[in-house]
């Protein structure tokens, strides 16, 4: 299927939004744990993220500092990585919780996380063969 050419570059046609607490220590954590980098920040003021982008591979996830008005609204992922046992440690170093053990599934390696935001991650990497 060809992409939409009325959407911008580095956009799906579906995306996450998360409304998260503490929105500059959840850009690190991304950065820290899944190569993530910043393409997008701009500022309600000088504490208060209104809108941000981050990019994880070749997919875009927006979010926001949460505030009195927009609540915190988070979600589950399903990503890919180069390796799971890499990603899944240093999200618990980062602070995450383990939700279920890395183990050998048929599509991959997979274990979950909870973030320290209220996300869950499902860390995967493909199976070796």
């Amino acid at each position: 299927m060809q992409k939409n050419p009325k959407i911008p570059d580095n956009y799906q046609t579906v995306m996450v939004y998360l409304i998260v607490h503490e929105a500059e220590k959840f850009i690190r954590f991304t950065q820290n744990v899944f190569g993530a980098s910043l393409t997008h920040k701009h500022m309600r003021d000088e504490r208060t993220i209104m809108h941000g982008e981050i990019m994880i591979g070749e997919c875009t996830l927006m979010f926001a500092d949460a505030t009195e008005v927009f609540l915190p609204r988070v979600d589950s992922m399903f990503v890919y990585v180069e390796d799971a046992d890499i990603s899944y440690r240093k999200a618990i170093e980062e602070g995450g919780a383990a939700l279920t053990p890395l183990a050998d599934q048929p599509y991959g390696r997979s274990g979950g996380i909870s973030d320290p935001f209220g996300n869950i991650w499902w860390i995967t990497s493909v199976n070796k063969s």
